[in-house]
């Protein structure tokens, strides 16, 4: 480095004061405790879910879903059905069992409420008898969806 270099460096340099010597250690938890933190977190999770499998009316399977919450305006549903609001999440429950749907819509729930996301898309499937599985679970996400206090409106996509 010539003379000038150096300086230029210490001109550069002059006002600048040295760090305190104070270490601050970040110290990380082990991953037994973080997994039984987790395990904790989806245990209390799971006895939070107020989503039951009881008794069912089945939604046949030509009537569109739709719930309208309380000072909900007709115009923000018919939006909704236009994909006017796009989804900022999806859920697939396709081919799922009636019990891993339930648990999955509860955490998903909980975590766009967390996220604070506002439109959802949840795909749910569509039997072409009344009793089929996919309409099974389809009015099952319909009764659930309408049990959460956080969901204002939902409604059946058209194409």
């Amino acid at each position: 480095m010539s003379e000038q270099e150096k300086d230029f460096f210490e001109q550069a340099m002059a006002d600048v004061v040295p760090l305190a010597s104070g270490r601050q250690t970040l110290y990380l938890k082990p991953q037994e405790a973080v997994d039984k933190s987790a395990r904790r977190e989806a245990q209390r999770l799971m006895q939070e879910n107020f989503l039951s499998t009881d008794f069912l009316e089945v939604i046949p399977c030509e009537q569109p879903l739709e719930f309208k919450g309380e000072g909900i305006q007709q115009g923000v549903l018919d939006k909704l059905r236009n994909g006017r609001y796009p989804p900022q999440a999806s859920l697939n429950l396709l081919r799922q069992s009636v019990e891993a749907s339930r648990q999955a819509l509860f955490r998903f729930i909980v975590q766009a409420e967390a996220q604070n996301l506002r439109s959802l898309l949840i795909v749910h499937g569509r039997g072409r008898q009344n009793e089929s599985h996919p309409n099974i679970v389809r009015s099952y996400v319909a009764k659930w969806l309408a049990q959460f206090e956080q969901v204002q409106a939902f409604c059946g996509f058209v194409e």
